[in-house]
């Protein structure tokens, strides 16, 4: 396993799971609307960054409704994989996608923490990928059940992160004039920080950092 190196738009790839009404219904460790957001983060920037994308359902047709239009947004032409598999890893289309994004790290959120998210990530791991789970982008029934999936997650080996430290983490250095303003305008759409970035004469472009290139760990 190489969790001390970083993620990077090269050796990852992101696994968005069941963001749909009757999930998110059942949400009480987080603010849904903070959950939301911090999904958008992640979608927005593996499509910034060109990191592979796999996007799940379950059920949308009998209970749970269809993926959240935040997603599909950004997504629009994509195929989203509907299961009846609590488990992602056990549908074959899902277990396809992974494997043919061909990357070692697997970046996992969804809801809710203690199955959607915990059983295919443990899966994951067992078939030798190294998985991050960002976990301000999932939620549970209630904080505990979303804590106790953490710490069962990172016992097997899976890294807990957030949804700004994918982001900062692909992005790396500000002299990355390719992906600066897309990095600023997930900021000023989805975060907090946000708010201070539209009122910024820095973050208008008006004194955008020159490219530099920079050293990746092979």
């Amino acid at each position: 396993m190489s969790y001390q190196e970083f993620l990077t738009e090269q050796n990852c790839a992101l696994a968005l799971i069941d963001y749909q009404p009757a999930m998110y219904f059942g949400v009480q460790s987080h603010d849904r609307l903070a959950v939301m957001h911090n999904a958008a983060i992640l979608a927005k920037t593996a499509k910034l960054f060109k990191v592979p994308t796999i996007l799940t359902t379950i059920a949308k047709d009998s209970f749970s409704g269809p993926i959240d239009a935040n997603l599909t947004h950004v997504f629009e032409r994509q195929e989203v994989i509907d299961r009846t598999a609590i488990n992602a890893w056990l549908d074959p289309k899902f277990r396809k996608a992974i494997e043919s994004a061909k990357r070692k790290k697997i970046i996992v959120a969804g809801l809710w923490t203690e199955a959607c998210v915990l059983f295919p990530a443990i899966d994951l791991l067992r078939a030798g990928y190294e998985v991050y789970i960002p976990t301000d982008a999932c939620g549970d029934v209630s904080v505990e059940a979303h804590e106790r999936s953490v710490q069962r997650l990172v016992q097997a080996g899976a890294t807990p992160v957030t949804s700004l430290q994918v982001l900062f983490e692909l992005q790396q250095d500000w002299a990355r004039v390719a992906t600066y303003d897309g990095v600023l305008e997930i900021l000023k759409a989805e975060s907090p920080y946000g708010t201070q970035v539209v009122f910024s004469k820095w973050a208008l472009g008006e004194h955008a950092p020159k490219e530099k290139k920079i050293k990746r760990a092979a």
